[in-house]
């Protein structure tokens, strides 16, 4: 959501913004319905105080006995309160107008965003770790004799079809551990608060956080106007929406496990192989409700939170800078963390996390007072994966694989695996 004011003082500067963005100019646009809407409200004003006026000069002219006067101002009192009613009406509907347009319209990124077309444009801030050099052929998870009972997908397409997975046995047990100890970490080293949210939102929710109106076909309703989560972003920005805090209320710092679900609208054909892109899938997200000056050190230390859960695990990453024509819509700056798999040989996507400025607050109505007692401001929010529990578990599968089919798991996991260390070929933790 965006400032109107910002748009009037700036249209050239928000019309450069969209352009970055590959969108043609918006400000004629906006300010021709904004224009419009405040000529509305003018007149409803305007008719307003001549209503008034002509109201008490009837009762003038009733008591002289002027009798022409009095029906001729009667005339015009119930002239013009038709008027207000329909300069209001067109008011309100122009208003609703702008909104709508406002709520479509992507955010105006950071300066620092590179310029490029996708993701090919995005840029590599740095890499940790070394890939590990295999005497064999390393395979994709789902091709590990370790997983073969425990990746269930044929079961999963009988079930609720393509894009979902049966976990069982050991394979389950380290999906859970993984959240676990992602959970407990962030917790105890990283300060974040542990909450549990439903799954299930209104829809005023997800226009909070900018997943409607745009892009409604990415996510799940029920027939009784719920929305199923693609994140926890969803319900912990959402903590704030309508709210007016204290300054020292700042900054909170959420972190969440839940079942997350995407339609995955256009990816048909993508990621068919495995569980790497799934309709269902768990994710432990982070969220943070910050001070505006505090918000991209915040974007900075929630990314260093996300990248240390892969170093304990010893799982390879880089880190890089999504461009121009990668980021996502309501984002002003995103660090995408991509992990390494060696059955692609390639690094993928485990976490993004992205600052979304004043962006969400507008669309919440989330603001703070300040401490020095000034006008209330919005709030800035910031939310990133910390992380997809289902593609660490692909990470920790492929970089444990040894030739005999068997995994050597993180040490790091062994406290939440009973002490266990390798998932054996047969799929049994020992």
């Amino acid at each position: 959501m965006h400032d109107i004011r910002t748009i009037r003082e700036n249209p050239a500067a928000f019309d450069a913004a969209m352009t970055r963005r590959g969108m043609e100019p918006q400000s004629s646009s906006v300010l021709a319905i904004d224009e419009a809407r405040r000529a509305a409200i003018q007149t409803a004003e305007t008719a307003q105080a001549e209503q008034n006026k002509a109201s008490r000069d009837v009762g003038k002219a009733k008591a002289s006995g002027d009798e022409a006067e009095f029906e001729r101002l009667r005339a015009l009192v119930g002239e013009k309160k038709a008027e207000v009613a329909e300069m209001q009406a067109r008011a309100k509907a122009l208003d609703a107008e702008l909104t709508d347009l406002l709520m479509a319209l992507p955010n105006v990124m950071h300066a620092d965003v590179p310029d490029g077309a996708d993701e090919a444009d995005n840029v590599e801030i740095r890499r940790w770790g070394t890939p590990r050099s295999f005497d064999f052929a390393p395979k994709e998870h789902y091709a590990l004799a370790a997983t073969r009972d425990g990746l269930d997908f044929e079961t999963a397409a009988k079930l609720s079809g393509s894009r979902f997975v049966v976990l069982s046995g050991g394979v389950a047990r380290v999906h859970r551990a993984l959240a676990q100890f992602m959970l407990d970490t962030h917790i105890a080293e990283h300060g974040l608060t542990e909450t549990w949210t439903p799954v299930l939102v209104k829809e005023e929710m997800m226009y909070g956080t900018g997943q409607l109106p745009k892009f409604g076909e990415d996510s799940y309703q029920t027939t009784n106007g719920w929305w199923l989560v693609p994140t926890a972003e969803v319900t912990l920005t959402n903590i704030v929406n309508g709210l007016v805090v204290d300054e020292s209320y700042l900054p909170r710092r959420y972190v969440a496990h839940t079942q997350c679900f995407r339609s995955e609208a256009g990816s048909a054909g993508k990621d068919t192989a495995g569980m790497l892109r799934q309709h269902q899938f768990e994710k432990v997200e982070m969220v943070s409700i910050v001070h505006p000056d505090k918000s991209m050190e915040e974007h900075d230390r929630m990314t260093g939170c996300a990248e240390a859960i892969l170093q304990e695990l010893e799982l390879p990453y880089r880190t890089v800078v999504l461009c121009s024509g990668d980021i996502g819509f309501g984002m002003i700056k995103t660090h995408d963390i991509e992990v390494w798999l060696p059955g692609q040989n390639s690094y993928r996507e485990i976490s993004s996390v992205s600052v979304a400025g004043e962006f969400q607050a507008r669309r919440m109505n989330a603001r703070f007072k300040p401490a020095d007692g000034g006008k209330p401001q919005f709030l800035h929010t910031l939310n990133g994966s910390g992380l997809a529990v289902g593609r660490c578990l692909i990470a920790v599968l492929e970089n444990g694989q040894n030739a005999d089919g068997s995994v050597t798991l993180p040490a790091a996991l062994h406290p939440w695996l009973g002490g266990k260390t390798t998932l054996t070929a047969e799929g049994q933790l020992a």
